[in-house]
């Protein structure tokens, strides 16, 4: 998979390397153009026609390569992007993603799973797996990640499947994407455009064109000496003093328009890359097929919008503003087509910029899957109630590394772990847990087979306190237990609870862990509860829901050794007074 990437980033930097080189030739004709054009006029000085036609000529020349040089300056821009994209996927498959986002502003200590399982923070999930370009993709990301969403999974599935094979695709958009210098949030954007309130008439578009058009023939006649120039000028200003007339309303909408146009101008290239792509499964013709209508991409929508937000835009420059205005009312007849547009289509922006998110967020799990090849997408169960996995490791420890364990449970059983201190059960319920995140999404697993029926998760395995909240430990665990239990009631949950009670002494800790399991098992759910309290295990006797499994350790050469399997059985082997003895605290 590096020297997939490797290729790429030589190839586009290959390609980077001849586009400046066409950039530094279009700079020098540009220049050569210019020097031309002086050089003609002030040769023929004196000769009207002449001075005219290669003024005009001069113009349409430099402005016809000033285009191509803005084009092949997003290009480049564009190839750098894509270079960046290729060295951190190649940094990210040598164990390096700290260049990533963590999403640590995600961080919700009482979420269902979240918290405990280390979905977002400084090595999360998250951080492993987000290449999202966009703030709302971002926030997609992170809402697929957290909403325990079970429904059509094998429809996701094959949304990822499609497009992890599309790599060149993903990071032609991610690159785009990531040029967006958004000075305005998107939320504001849509603000603006949702609740914006009409300063002009719709007659204010017909003035201004009228106005233009007499302008154009003053200027005509006015060069064949059939009147006098002192009209246009009149004429000249009385458009000045129309367009100061609306001046104060005209500056509400650049106010935002000019917060706006860099957004639009790059979205619109996003979204011709969605409606130019090749899609076969359901969901990405879903939001493919709701760019287009009849009339209209969005694309050009959006390019159209782009294009008139950008003219209001030049009313920065005063000289050629006061022209354009005096001669064409060009302020006036800009914020008119703008306050159109956002009556046009003020009630479908959000679902576009929407649709841009969800591909986003969709690429960062379709990236995982390209990367991870290794990684099996799970069986769906209909009929059949429970997990099955062979070989079940957690994809954040590197495959040199990793521990893998087959685990089968059937629904409505528990099972309960124990195992001494570093043998492995708290790693072992984050693997099954995150493993379950992945599956819900739609995401390969990190296993060789797995087979289960989708079901959502909940946890309690990072209690705290809280003093802010005058919160003891065990009262906080008390009110998550509780919170459990009222999930619970009303549709199936996979539990995963990591030494239950932790806050009282050891005979409360003991009667209160067996009744709450005794709970649980009447509740028909099913789970995982890793404890160190071996008097809990009997509950297995008198309750066949109940599985005990271990993790072991033993004492080789007076050193530890841990082998991370899971056992069927209970622990025996406890090691709290051997690292005590071994760290020489007692």
């Amino acid at each position: 998979m590096i020297a997939y990437y490797q290729a790429k980033k030589e190839k586009h930097q290959e390609t980077l390397q001849r586009t400046q080189q066409q950039l530094n030739w279009l700079s020098g004709i540009r220049f050569l153009v210019f020097v031309t054009t002086f050089f003609v006029i002030y040769l023929f000085w004196g000769h009207q026609n002449i001075m005219i036609a290669s003024s005009i000529l001069g113009i349409i020349v430099f402005i016809f390569l000033l285009n191509k040089y803005l084009k092949l300056t997003h290009q480049k821009k564009r190839l750098q992007k894509l270079v960046l994209i290729n060295s951190t996927e190649i940094a990210y498959l040598e164990r390096n993603y700290s260049t990533f986002d963590t999403g640590e502003e995600f961080i919700n200590a009482k979420h269902f799973f979240s918290y405990d399982i280390d979905l977002f923070g400084q090595g999360s999930f998250f951080h492993f797996i987000n290449r999202t370009a966009t703030k709302q993709g971002k926030f997609i990301l992170s809402t697929l990640l957290t909403n325990n969403n079970i429904d059509n999974v094998t429809q996701k599935q094959e949304t990822i499947k499609e497009l992890s094979q599309k790599s060149d695709w993903r990071q032609l958009f991610s690159a785009t994407a990531s040029l967006i210098e958004i000075t305005t949030p998107v939320d504001s954007i849509l603000k603006w455009i949702e609740e914006h309130k009409p300063l002009f008439s719709k007659k204010n578009l017909l003035l201004t064109n009228i106005f233009s058009s007499i302008s154009v023939i003053l200027i005509i006649v006015v060069s064949f000496d059939f009147l006098e120039f002192s009209y246009l000028i009149t004429w000249f200003f009385i458009g000045v003093l129309i367009s100061g007339f609306y001046f104060k309303k005209v500056n509400i909408i650049h106010q935002h328009a000019s917060q706006t146009t860099a957004t639009f101008q790059q979205y619109y290239k996003i979204l011709e890359l969605i409606e130019n792509e090749q899609f076969s499964t359901d969901e990405l013709l879903k939001k493919q097929k709701k760019l287009s209508s009849e009339n209209q991409k969005a694309s050009d929508v959006f390019k159209a919008f782009s294009k008139i937000l950008d003219a209001l835009d030049q009313r920065n420059n005063i000289l050629l503003a006061i022209i354009r205005n005096g001669l064409f009312l060009s302020d006036l007849k800009q914020a008119s087509k703008i306050e159109i547009w956002i009556l046009q289509h003020k009630n479908i922006t959000k679902e576009w910029f929407d649709i841009i998110a969800f591909f986003d967020a969709q690429n960062s799990l379709a990236n995982f899957k390209f990367n991870h090849s290794e990684f099996v997408f799970p069986k769906i169960l209909t009929e059949e109630n429970m997990i099955k996995t062979k070989d079940l490791g957690h994809p954040l420890i590197h495959a040199e590394k990793r521990i893998t364990n087959n685990y089968t449970i059937d629904a409505q059983s528990f099972f309960i772990i124990t195992g001494s201190n570093m043998a492995g059960k708290s790693t072992f319920l984050r693997t099954v847990a995150l493993n379950i995140v992945m599956a819900n999404i739609g995401l390969p697993v990190c296993a060789s087979s797995m087979a289960y029926k989708p079901i959502k998760l909940i946890t309690s395995m990072r209690t705290s306190d809280s003093l802010t909240d005058n919160t003891s430990y065990f009262f906080a665990e008390i009110k998550r237990l509780k919170f459990i239990i009222n999930t619970i009631k009303d549709e199936p949950y996979f539990i995963l609870l990591d030494e239950i009670l932790k806050g009282t002494n050891s005979v409360d800790k003991a009667n209160g862990s067996q009744k709450f399991v005794e709970k649980l098992i009447a509740s028909k759910a099913t789970g995982i509860i890793a404890t160190h309290d071996l008097s809990l295990c009997s509950i297995a006797d008198t309750h066949s829901e109940i599985r005990n499994y271990y993790f072991d350790s033993e004492i080789t050469k007076n050193e530890l050794v841990f082998d991370y399997k899971l056992k069927k059985g209970i622990c025996k082997n406890m090691n709290a007074s051997f690292l005590l003895k071994k760290m020489e605290i007692i």
